[in-house]
């Protein structure tokens, strides 16, 4: 993305937004510790901090949904007691949220009524709110169906739909929280197009992120939280992605890590002609090939939706191959059950962790163990080994604890102890027990999907080195991820997905430019396997 930044930094602007000491405790935890955030008008203005820094907590007691312990909030120079999201409409403030809240059975326009004061209440107009979706529409550029059900549209589709909801509302004040979490880079770049068009027309943008990049692209002035607190703010033309790094996480942050020359070992993974069908019955993986061998990163690039998630669980047994074999260590397991295929030497770590890959309610202990609790030396035959059994249902607290000790050491997880729910968990920490889980139960084939997704700077470097680390190790992994710059920064060779086919197979020098043109489906000769 080569978008120009606007030049909106005029010194007559007036604040917007005044929050100042800031205060938020939650049970354990000081959420902000007298933190001060100022925003001026019309101006692009990015909150930036890792996972777990406060950045959505303050937006939160902005927009009305939590009250501050101590501070005070000035709207436009009026001191303004927030007590919810209808007081901060009222004050012309609006959030979109990170997590969707359209409801998904609704059309477009339905959505956007229920948010919208009818003129003919308690009555619907369907004419008023079909006018008023079509000119905001023209007037910021959003693009969208609305007689479209929210089921049926993409990620960015649904991210426009909550924008032109939000703008419904005639807000001065528009909060993106991590808007560009689930969107790819086309997306993304479509939707700093309307960011700019909406901050033209005056209306305050401020932008919850903990991506550098985009941060830099997209922003007038930057303010860094690092646990709660306002470690710096900035111009953004004066702010480099090294010092913001630094504040953000405490440390020298590395951007580029150089892949280790590793022996390349026999194939590991070796998939045939592998076939997937969807629910109606079409192929969404067709006559895909591919090997990995040991010591060997494999990248799998494409937008989203193109069959990569599918993939990844008929590699795994979840989701049922109709032609073609998955060999895992010279073991044809196509097909097979999950925990065999496990056993065979798979593992994953999923693109949705708290969907499919921990269980919220359990502890950490009960997660890192999830496949080996029936295994020594978790589990042994206990009192019956007095009776010459040597069935294995009785758990060794002792081993789990010293597993989970070791773990919550190697791997940073921040928790008190192995007893901690999952639940309580920051993204960054669930995807770090993920990563424990999968890499100290030796897996030879590990696939990964999106493992950096939603994670913050220091937190991506981490997961990028354990995936390199276990590469060294003599490993095969398969890596699918929508950040073109992680694909090339960690893989060997880059497949490129599009419409269920592997397009072409590459090498990770290649230009972005031709990556891209395979993404859209234009196919090339270079096909290797």
């Amino acid at each position: 993305m080569n978008m120009s930044k606007q030049s909106r930094n005029g010194s007559n602007r007036s604040l917007i937004v005044d929050m100042k000491g800031i205060v938020k405790h939650f049970p354990g935890v000081t959420a902000l510790d007298h933190a001060d955030f100022r925003v001026e008008r019309g101006e692009i203005h990015a909150l930036l901090g890792e996972n777990g820094a406060g950045k959505t907590t303050m937006m939160r007691i902005l927009n009305g949904i939590y009250m501050p312990d101590q501070g005070e909030i000035y709207i436009s120079g009026q001191k303004s007691s927030i007590t919810s999201p209808r007081e901060a409409s009222k004050l012309g403030i609006s959030m979109v949220y990170q997590h969707f809240t359209l409801i998904p059975a609704l059309t477009v326009w339905e959505n956007m009524a229920l948010t919208i004061p009818s003129p003919k209440e308690p009555f619907l107009d369907m004419k008023y709110s079909t006018r008023l979706l079509l000119e905001l529409e023209e007037k910021y550029g959003l693009e969208i169906d609305p007689t479209a059900k929210v089921s049926d549209l993409s990620a960015g589709e649904k991210q426009r739909a909550e924008i032109i909801r939000a703008l419904s509302q005639g807000p001065k004040i528009l909060i993106l929280d991590e808007p560009t979490s689930v969107l790819t880079p086309i997306e993304v770049e479509r939707l700093f197009e309307v960011l700019h068009q909406i901050a033209r027309q005056g209306t305050s943008v401020i932008f919850i992120s903990h991506k550098l990049g985009e941060v830099l692209e997209i922003s007038d002035r930057i303010t860094v939280l690092k646990k709660g607190k306002v470690t710096g703010n900035f111009l953004t033309k004066d702010a480099t992605r090294e010092e913001l790094a630094t504040l953000m996480v405490g440390r020298t942050v590395l951007f580029r890590i150089n892949r280790p020359d590793v022996k390349i070992g026999d194939p590991l993974l070796n998939v045939e002609n592998l076939t997937v069908k969807n629910e109606e019955g079409a192929s969404i993986v067709n006559k895909v090939s591919f090997s990995i061998h040991g010591g060997e990163i494999l990248g799998i690039a494409g937008v989203s939706g193109n069959g990569q998630r599918e993939l990844a669980e008929a590699l795994l047994g979840l989701r049922e191959a109709k032609a073609g074999r998955v060999i895992i260590c010279k073991k044809d397991v196509t097909n097979l059950p999950t925990k065999k295929i496990i056993n065979a030497g798979a593992g994953m770590i999923p693109e949705d962790i708290q969907e499919m890959g921990i269980v919220r309610d359990w502890t950490l202990r009960d997660n890192l163990i999830l496949e080996l609790h029936s295994s020594c030396p978790f589990a042994d035959a206990g009192p019956l080994r007095w009776l010459s059994i040597d069935i294995q249902v009785f758990r060794n607290e002792k081993e789990i604890d010293k597993f989970c000790d070791d773990a919550i050491e190697k791997f940073n997880i921040v928790a008190p102890n192995g007893y901690t729910l999952a639940s309580n968990l920051s993204g960054g920490n669930l995807q770090r027990l993920m990563l424990a889980r999968e890499i100290m139960r030796g897996t030879t084939v590990l696939i990964a999907c999106q493992p950096t997704r939603g994670l913050d700077v220091g937190a991506a470097e981490y997961v990028r080195t354990c995936l390199l680390k276990h590469k060294e190790r003599g490993n095969a992994i398969l890596l699918i991820s929508e950040d073109l710059d992680e694909l090339k920064m960690l893989s060997d060779r880059i497949a490129v997905m599009y419409e269920g086919e592997i397009l072409g197979i590459l090498p990770p020098d290649t230009k972005v430019d031709k990556i891209g043109l395979l993404m859209g489906g234009t196919r090339d000769n270079s096909r290797e396997t």
